[in-house]
């Protein structure tokens, strides 16, 4: 349901959440921690400051850091960062464009209740959120 590139960004932030506050991590640690390719990470963090979601610093203790606190940032704001209205579920058959109650394909009514639950994730959700649930399944590891 998300690009890769949404998914990478996500992992990102959730690692970066996980950093104590008003510290940085570098981009190659970040990259292998998050296990993105480091020239595609490179390219998501630059999206991601342009968007005011993290900050860079450079020199020494230098690296990434967020600019808003985990919980201000919603996993819908990154993902339609780099999907646009692309990461909301279309019609499930693909039989119109814009799949809706004027113009229903046959499985509409059907998959409602999942169309509406992921957005409801994407909008309730934040990174603090998830980065905590991560942060207890490593240290249960």
């Amino acid at each position: 349901m998300l690009s890769a590139t949404s998914e990478y960004a996500l992992r990102a932030l959730i690692r970066m959440s996980q950093v104590p506050e008003g510290a940085a991590i570098l981009g190659r640690d970040l990259a292998d921690e998050a296990r993105i390719p480091q020239n595609y990470l490179a390219k998501i963090l630059l999206a991601l400051r342009h968007a005011g979601i993290v900050t860079a610093h450079r020199g020494t203790g230098g690296g990434y850091g967020l600019s808003k606190r985990p919980e201000e940032i919603r996993l819908l704001d990154v993902v339609e960062l780099f999907d646009g209205t692309q990461s909301r579920p279309r019609c499930l058959l693909g039989e119109h464009e814009r799949c809706s109650e004027d113009t229903p394909c046959a499985a509409h009514e059907s998959y409602r209740a999942l169309r509406e639950a992921h957005m409801r994730f994407l909008e309730t959700t934040t990174i603090a959120r998830i980065g905590r649930a991560s942060g207890k399944e490593k240290a249960e590891s």
